[in-house]
C-alpha cells in the first residue's frame, strides 16, 4: 500500500505558509523519529513517501497517492503532523485529508479538537460519568471562584506534553502562575484539582468494538505530590516506568474499562494514550487523553506495546492496519515477489535503503561536488576511482580502458562467465563548463546540483540497489556488469564500440539517466549528430565585420529551420570568428548539435544543414564551408525485445506501487549504441528534471523508490 507519512518541521519556514501568526506548535517529531516510522512501514511492505505538512501538501499528495476514482488501490496517510500554527492544530491535516478524500490514521478533526482542548475533554468525561478531577477556567489572573480548593495544578488548556504545568497551594501563587501562562501561551488557563498519589499511562490501539488496551504503565514518582514536567519527559530515558503496573486485577480492569469509555465517548480513532492519577484511597481519575500519543521509542505507548509483545515495527504497522480495517473492512494484501521467501525482496530492499538513506545522500553529495566536465580528466578519473572502490567492495572485478583525450572508461562485473544477466550503463562526465559547477544543495523535496539528474543520481541509485541485493543475500545470484563511459557529453564518440561489445554479451541493458517527473522509463530517444563547420574566405571584404554578416545569415537560416521543428531539434553551441593578425575576420567556426526522432529525418536534416552552409548569397564574398560530422548516435526505436523488457519492469513497478510510463527522450544516451534486437531501456535513475541546466534537480524520496525498483529488476533479470 502507498503510505504518505506527514510530519511538521520544528521551525516555520516563511515559504511554507502564507503568513506567520498566532501560537506556533511547540510539538514536533525529530527527523530521526520520522525516518524510524518510515522504515517500520517499509518493513511492513508499504511504499512510503515522507511529506512536510505545509502549503505544498496537496500538490505532493496529488503526485504520490493512488487515484481511487480511476480504479487504483487506495493509499493511506500516516499522520505525524501536530500542525504548524493557530488553534486546534491537530485538526489541520485530518481536515485537509477529508477534503481531499484521502484516508488517514488517527482521529478525525472533531475528536482532535475536543481532546486538544482540556476543558472540553473534561466536560465530555463528566457528562459520561467518567471520573475526572474538578476544574476551573481562568481567563484573567484576577478571576475568583468561591469553590476552589487547594492544592491545584495550573496548565494551558490547549497545550500538551506537560507544557507550563505548575502545582500551587495559595491564591497569590495561583494568580502569579496564571498570569505567566496567559502571557506565554495566549489562551485560557485550566486550573484543576490536584490529585496526590500514583500516576499511570494507558495506551490503546484499535477501534470499537475491537479496542486493545495495552498493559498499564506506572510513572515511578519520587513522592505522591510529584508531577511529570516537560523537562522530565524530554530528558533521555524520561521518568522511570514500570509495566505492567503493580495493580490488583479488579483495579486493572476498572482502569481499562474507563479508557475504553473515554476513547469512545470522545470519538477517537485507531490509537491514543490516557493519563490517570490514583489517590491514596485508590480512586481513579482521568487527567486527559492524547489523541496523537508519542510514537517515540521512549514514549509510554511503545513502552506498553513492547510489554505486550510488539516490536516497534509491528506496533506502527498495527496502527496502520486498524485504520485500514476502519476504512475498508479488510487488510490490504501485500503481493510477494517470491512465495518461497519469508519476506519479499522489495520489502527487504526498501527497509535497508530507508535506513541507509543518509549515507547514500552523502555519497551523492560527494559525486555532485566533483566537477567532472568532460575534459576535466583528473576529476572524471577521481569519480571513477571512487566508484571502483565501492564496486570492488561489492565483489566486482574491474577492467580499465585507458583514454588520453578523455577520462578512462571502466568496466566491472561480479562473475567470471562470458555472458551477463544485465549490463548497467552510465557515464562519469558532465557537459558543464570547467567553471559552471552547481554544488549539492537541498530545497524542500528537491536535491539540486550539476549532473545530479543526468548521471550522478543514477550512479547513487545503482549503488543503493547493489548494496540492497547484497544485504538480502541475492547479489551473487545476479550476473551483473557495469560500464561507466566518460564521453556522454561528446555523444559517445570514444565509447561507442565498447557499448556495442559489452551489450552483445548481456541479456538485458539498462541506463541510469533520470526518469521524468511522472516516472517515465526511456523506451525511445532521439538520435544525435554533432557538426563542426569551418568557414574561410580569401577575398577582402570592405565591411569592417568581414565574414560575420554572412555567418549571421547562415545562423538565422538554421534558427528558421529550428522554428519549424517537428520531431527534431537543432542547437548552435559555439560561434567563433577571427581575422588573420587582427585584421577583418576572414575565417570562422560554427558548432551545431542536431537531434532527430528517426534516421530518415536525420538524413533529411543533414542535407538541409549542408545546403544552408554551402549556399552563396548574391553579391557577397565567396565563403568556403568545410563541414565535419564529429560523431553520430542513432535514434532508439522501441523494438519487440524492448516492449517485453518494459512489461517486466511495469509488473515489478506495480508490486512496488510505483508509477511508470513510456517516455521518449529528446537527448540521446548510451543505449543509442546498443545493437538492435537487444532489450535496452534507460531512465532508471531518480525522478529528475531540467538536466543540463543550472536548475537541474532530482526528487528526494525517489532515491529510495528507484533504488528499490532497480533491486527487483536486477534480480528478475537473473531469473529470465
Amino acid at each position: 500500500m502507498k503510505v504518505s507519512l506527514i510530519y511538521n518541521q520544528s521551525k516555520i519556514d516563511p515559504q511554507d505558509v502564507i503568513n506567520v501568526f498566532g501560537m506556533t506548535t511547540k510539538e514536533h517529531y525529530s527527523q530521526k523519529a520520522v525516518e524510524r516510522v518510515a522504515r517500520a512501514l517499509e518493513k511492513g511492505g508499504h511504499t512510503v513517501k515522507v511529506i512536510e505538512g505545509d502549503i505544498h501538501l496537496a500538490d505532493e499528495l496529488r503526485e504520490f497517492m493512488p487515484k481511487v476514482v480511476a480504479g487504483d488501490t487506495p493509499g493511506m496517510v500516516f499522520n505525524m503532523a501536530y500542525g504548524i500554527q493557530g488553534q486546534n492544530r491537530y485538526t489541520h491535516v485530518p481536515a485537509m485529508m477529508e477534503m481531499l478524500g484521502i484516508p488517514y490514521i488517527g482521529s478525525g478533526p472533531a475528536g482532535h479538537a475536543i481532546v486538544q482542548d482540556k476543558v472540553m475533554t473534561k466536560i465530555v468525561l463528566q457528562k459520561n460519568n467518567i471520573p475526572t478531577p474538578g476544574f476551573w477556567v481562568f481567563k484573567t489572573p484576577e478571576d475568583t471562584f468561591d469553590d476552589l480548593v487547594f492544592p491545584v495544578i495550573v496548565k494551558p488548556k490547549l497545550e500538551s506534553t506537560s507544557m507550563g504545568m505548575e502545582v500551587v497551594d495559595n491564591w497569590d501563587d495561583l494568580r502569579a502562575a496564571v498570569k505567566v501562562q496567559i502571557e506565554k501561551f495566549q489562551q485560557d488557563i485550566l486550573v484543576e484539582q490536584f490529585i496526590s498519589g500514583r500516576e499511570f499511562a494507558v495506551g490503546l490501539i484499535g477501534n470499537n468494538p475491537n479496542i486493545e488496551v495495552l498493559p498499564i504503565v506506572e510513572i515511578n514518582l519520587d513522592n505522591p505530590d510529584q508531577i511529570q514536567t516537560i523537562t522530565d519527559k524530554k530528558k533521555k530515558g524520561g521518568v522511570d516506568k514500570t509495566c505492567p503496573a503493580n495493580l490488583s486485577k479488579e483495579k486493572t480492569e476498572e482502569m481499562k474499562q474507563m479508557c475504553i469509555n473515554a476513547f469512545t465517548s470522545l470519538g477517537l480513532n485507531d490509537y491514543s494514550r490516557v493519563d490517570f492519577r490514583m489517590d491514596k484511597d485508590e480512586n481513579l481519575y482521568i487527567l486527559e487523553l492524547n489523541s496523537m500519543a508519542s510514537l517515540g521509542v521512549g514514549g509510554s505507548l511503545y513502552y506498553a506495546a513492547k510489554t505486550a509483545g510488539y516490536t516497534y515495527e509491528s506496533m506502527i504497522n498495527k496502527i496502520l492496519d486498524v485504520a485500514v480495517m476502519r476504512y475498508f473492512g479488510s487488510l490490504h494484501q501485500v503481493l510477494d515477489d517470491d512465495p518461497d521467501m519469508t519476506q519479499p525482496l522489495r520489502v527487504i530492499a526498501r527497509t535497508y535503503l530507508r535506513s541507509h538513506l543518509h549515507s547514500f545522500k552523502e555519497t551523492l553529495r560527494d559525486f555532485v561536488n566533483l566537477n567532472t566536465h568532460v575534459y576535466n580528466i583528473e576529476h572524471v578519473n577521481k569519480l571513477g576511482s571512487i566508484l571502483s572502490k565501492r564496486l570492488k567492495h561489492l565483489g566486482f572485478s574491474e577492467h580499465i580502458h585507458n583514454q588520453t583525450d578523455i577520462g578512462d572508461i571502466r568496466f566491472f562485473k561480479n562473475h567470471n562467465d562470458q555472458k551477463s544477466d544485465v549490463l548497467i550503463i552510465s557515464h562519469l562526465d558532465t557537459h558543464y563548463g570547467p567553471n559552471d559547477l552547481i554544488s549539492y544543495y537541498e530545497d524542500g523535496d528537491r536535491i539540486h546540483g550539476s549532473g545530479i539528474a543526468e548521471s550522478k543520481g543514477g550512479l547513487t541509485v545503482m549503488l543503493g540497489a547493489l548494496h540492497a541485493l547484497r544485504f538480502a543475500k541475492r547479489l551473487r545470484k545476479v550476473k551483473c556488469a557495469v560500464l561507466l563511459t566518460t564521453d556522454d557529453s561528446l555523444g559517445g564518440k570514444f565509447s561507442k564500440k565498447l557499448v556495442q561489445q559489452y551489450s552483445k554479451k548481456s541479456k538485458y541493458i539498462l541506463g541510469l539517466k533520470s526518469a521524468s517527473k511522472d516516472g517515465g522509463i526511456i523506451t525511445t530517444c532521439y538520435g544525435r549528430t554533432d557538426y563542426q563547420i569551418r568557414f574561410t574566405s580569401n577575398e577582402t571584404a570592405d565591411d569592417v565585420h568581414g565574414i560575420i554578416p554572412m555567418l549571421g545569415k547562415k545562423i538565422s537560416a538554421i534558427e528558421k529551420l529550428s522554428k519549424d521543428e517537428k520531431d527534431y531539434r537543432i542547437r548552435t553551441t559555439s560561434v567563433v570568428a577571427q581575422g588573420t593578425h587582427g585584421h577583418t575576420p576572414n575565417y570562422a567556426s560554427l558548432s551545431l548539435i542536431c537531434s532527430y526522432k528517426t534516421s530518415q529525418l536525420g538524413a533529411t536534416l543533414d542535407s538541409k544543414i549542408r545546403s544552408i552552409m554551402k549556399k552563396r548569397e548574391t553579391g557577397q564574398i565567396k565563403l568556403e564551408a568545410e563541414i565535419n560530422q564529429i560523431q553520430t548516435r542513432p535514434p532508439v526505436i522501441e523494438e519487440k525485445s524492448d516492449k517485453k523488457f518494459y512489461e517486466m519492469v511495469e509488473d515489478l513497478a506495480k508490486k512496488h506501487e510505483i508509477k511508470i510510463k513510456r517516455h521518449q527522450q529528446i537527448m540521446s544516451s548510451d543505449i543509442s549504441n546498443v545493437p538492435s534486437r537487444l532489450p535496452a531501456l534507460d531512465g532508471f535513475g531518480p525522478l529528475g528534471h531540467k538536466y543540463r541546466s543550472a536548475k537541474e534537480y532530482i526528487i528526494h524520496d525517489s532515491i529510495v523508490e528507484r533504488s528499490a525498483l532497480l533491486t527487483s529488476i536486477l534480480y528478475k533479470c537473473s531469473e529470465k
